[in-house]
């Protein structure tokens, strides 16, 4: 079984956070998208806000799974039995930094393989950061969050 990890804080998740879940899922038999807990980090919203938000976007895909956890990926990864970490891009500096993550990764957990994936060129722009950003001024995300979690943010 081809089991995958995306991590990241999904605070919110975007939809460039989306577009390289739906471009990875033909490669794994399973993707876990885990939302890493650093308590040194002050979140917008809550874990289970977020929890519930990737569950609801992804409901209608068996593939994904939703966990959350503390620590490095890689031993979240052996922990779960992962041997792939999904990673996004959406530009050159992206590639820097993650490939830098993916190098030292691989000297932790030799048997951790990194894949990244180009976010669309619609989408290079979307951030979790540009979206809580708009939220604080009041301003509309519904072109950077799914629709299941755009909804939410208008109801509350």
């Amino acid at each position: 079984m081809k089991k995958a990890v995306f991590s990241g804080s999904f605070d919110p998740i975007t939809k460039g956070h989306e577009d390289i879940i739906l471009k990875a899922m033909p490669l794994f038999d399973e993707i876990v998208v885990a939302i890493g807990v650093n308590i040194m980090k002050k979140n917008a919203f809550s874990l289970e806000q977020r929890l519930q938000w990737i569950k609801d976007v992804f409901a209608d895909y068996p593939k994904v799974k939703v966990a959350h956890y503390e620590g490095l990926t890689v031993d979240f990864c052996k922990e779960i039995g992962a041997d792939f970490i999904i990673r996004g891009l959406r530009g050159t500096l992206d590639l820097e930094y993650e490939s830098t993550i993916a190098e030292a990764n691989k000297k932790i957990n030799p048997g951790i393989t990194t894949v990244f994936f180009l976010t669309e060129p619609d989408l290079r722009c979307v951030s979790s950061t540009v979206v809580r950003d708009l939220l604080k001024h009041n301003n509309p995300v519904d072109k950077f969050v799914p629709m299941k979690v755009a909804a939410t943010m208008r109801n509350n």
